[in-house]
């Protein structure tokens, strides 16, 4: 399953900047978790505003304004969800229904995921 394709649809990672028309098309889970552990150490801000930075040990995302850390397989789950949503429902944290989803849409919203 660590190979399983899965879309992205736009977006970049830092230290490995790529452009739009490289993320167009089929990529693998690695290559999600990939970009969002080199952006580690950024300051990014939540849909309030609120500002944070984060580290990525292993498979676990911990960000400074929180606790508990958010799985990757949190983000892989969140990312499919907004990837079916053909009625555009998805539309802030609140409707990805996850954990950490203040922090997991700020990270795709840098991300140019959504």
């Amino acid at each position: 399953m660590e190979n399983e394709k899965i879309t992205l649809s736009r977006g970049g990672a830092k230290g490995e900047r790529k452009t739009e028309a490289e993320w167009l098309g089929m990529v693998t889970k690695d290559e999600l978790w990939n970009a969002i552990t080199v952006r580690q150490g950024e300051t990014f801000y939540t849909a309030k505003g609120l500002p944070f930075t984060y580290t990525v040990k292993g498979g676990e995302f911990f960000s400074d304004r929180k606790k508990k850390s958010i799985t990757r397989a949190t983000f892989e789950q969140a990312y499919q969800k907004i990837q079916q949503d053909g009625e555009h429902k998805v539309t802030g944290p609140k409707s990805l229904g996850c954990f950490g989803a203040p922090y997991v849409w700020a990270v795709f919203k840098t991300l140019g995921l959504v």
